[in-house]
């Protein structure tokens, strides 16, 4: 799954004080037992005198094998005391072990040589919480979302009603196979709603998803493009083009430029050359796209793109007047 390198880095840094965390709290068992019990620092003392002593194995020949099965021995028999000595004071046996936020990887991140199920899990969150951020909503859901608004018209309700069952089966479906998607419509008809619903699905199953709204989105990479921002290196148009899912919002609410169509023919045909599934949401009408853009841009969207006509009356007009 693609997720930029931001999350990625966000991810490793809190499973990496996780485990200094569940480590240093070990620290602080042990060095409150070991006060009340010298005992346990005497055997850990012999323990360590024991490591040091496996220098002396250089040498040796064949009393080698003997010595180091004697040091071993003498390891684990006062490991086993220290265990006893933890049990009588009241203590689990493995009370000095860090108790790690994940057992299987021992809050490394990786198990078995590739990501753990932990990691991937708060690669999700992280995404689910950055989405929700970036959004001007929150989260939407398919259950969320009522048909009952396009009740007014019999024909509405029913390209409405079919529009929500391909929004809902597209986001069960999803896979790097799936095919893009551009919403239609005037403003306030569930364009945004749906396309939320797809991506807390998407990345409910595992996928990096980036939605954002073409104004911002390329606003910020114009301030990268030309070093008026934090990051000038273009980290924001590299994350557009690599995700797994991406939502651009509100296509035509942006000021356009020779810059920002460039931008947008590039994301366009880059994720359509690269299989990589886009949704994109306008209140432009499929014609205006090619009035709005160069008919390159406009040709390949509806050439390649699914189209969902969105049509009804204002759900926030609506909402008003309940």
């Amino acid at each position: 799954m693609a997720y930029n390198e931001k999350l990625l880095r966000t991810a490793s840094e809190k499973i990496a004080k996780r485990r200094s965390d569940a480590e240093a709290d070990a620290a602080k068992r042990h060095s409150r037992v070991v006060v009340k019990c010298p005992e346990i620092a005497q055997l850990e003392d012999k323990m360590r005198k024991s490591a040091y002593g496996l220098v002396k194995v250089i040498g040796m020949g064949d009393r080698m094998v003997e010595y180091i099965d004697n040091l071993r021995k003498e390891n684990l028999e006062a490991q086993a005391e220290i265990k006893k000595i933890l049990v009588s004071m009241g203590y689990g046996e493995n009370y000095f072990e860090p108790d790690y936020f994940c057992k299987k990887c021992s809050d490394s991140g990786f198990s078995e040589g590739k990501l753990c199920t932990c990691h991937i899990e708060l690669l999700r969150q992280l995404s689910y919480e950055q989405l929700c951020k970036s959004s001007p909503l929150k989260i939407s859901t398919f259950d969320e979302f009522s048909l009952d608004y396009y009740k007014h018209d019999a024909e509405i309700l029913e390209l409405m009603s079919c529009n929500f069952e391909f929004c809902r089966n597209y986001a069960e479906n999803f896979d790097m196979n799936s095919y893009s998607l551009l919403m239609t419509g005037e403003k306030g008809l569930g364009k945004t709603h749906l396309s939320l619903a797809i991506a807390g699905e998407v990345i409910n199953k595992g996928y990096g998803v980036i939605y954002g709204s073409v104004q911002n989105l390329f606003s910020t990479i114009e301030k990268e493009h030309f070093g008026r921002a934090d990051e000038a290196d273009g980290t924001t148009e590299n994350m557009l083009l690599d995700c797994d899912l991406l939502i651009l919002d509100d296509l035509g609410a942006e000021f356009t430029t020779n810059f920002t169509t460039a931008t947008l023919n590039n994301i366009v045909n880059t994720r359509i050359l690269e299989s990589k599934p886009t949704i994109i949401s306008t209140n432009l009408s499929v014609g205006k796209l090619d009035d709005r853009y160069s008919r390159r841009i406009a040709s390949r969207i509806i050439g390649e793109y699914q189209i969902l006509s969105f049509e009804g009356k204002d759900i926030r007009q609506q909402k008003s007047e309940e």
